[in-house]
């Protein structure tokens, strides 16, 4: 007895999410324009990230069929006192929409960051869709934002339970400038007896 195989459809063809290399950059920025416009260097949640750099080990790629079909990245910021990360710019190229892609980077990098030990992620984004991973604005009604945003979108999740609680005031940058390297703490030689 044969069994017959189902052929998948190209528009279902698999997507593969890896971190994100500097070869990525020119269609992440590409990517970016087109789905957020020119104006998109002015966004409020745009003064958390200019001069910085992504969290290190959280800025990822979803690649289909050898090109770039979208990009997460997450930052460091201080909300209200207590640390957290900042999850934004996600996008999916137009021609990928509906095949998951954007759930798929947001579960990673969520994963990414729980697993090296973030205890928060805060975004500016659409509360229905962020919901389903858990995402609220129960832990933000005391957290504001560099500028203007509409209260109902400012959006947290804790990975690590109370992480939030008590934050208020000001959302701001707390990671790394560009073009500097993060020192590494120095290993100190154990002593001979």
């Amino acid at each position: 007895m044969k069994t017959k195989l189902k052929s998948v459809p190209v528009h279902t063809a698999p997507f593969a999410i890896r971190s994100e290399r500097a070869s990525d950059v020119a269609a992440r920025e590409a990517l970016l324009d087109a789905s957020f416009g020119a104006n998109r260097q002015t966004r409020t949640c745009q003064r958390l990230r200019d001069g910085r750099a992504p969290a290190e080990g959280l800025a990822f790629s979803a690649m289909r069929n050898g090109k770039l079909a979208g990009t997460v990245r997450l930052w460091h910021v201080n909300a209200g006192g207590r640390p957290a990360l900042v999850l934004g710019p996600l996008a999916v190229d137009p021609s990928c929409r509906g095949l998951g892609i954007g759930a798929a980077l947001v579960h990673h990098a969520l994963a990414a960051a729980k697993a090296r030990g973030h205890g928060a992620v805060i975004l500016l984004g659409d509360a229905p869709w962020y919901g389903r991973f858990g995402f609220s604005a129960a832990k933000t009604a005391t957290l504001s934002l560099p500028g203007p945003f509409e209260r109902e979108r400012l959006l947290g999740l804790e990975l690590s339970g109370g992480v939030l609680d008590g934050a208020r005031g000001m959302i701001v940058p707390a990671g790394a400038a560009l073009g500097r390297r993060v020192a590494k703490p120095r290993r100190q030689a154990a002593r001979a007896a």
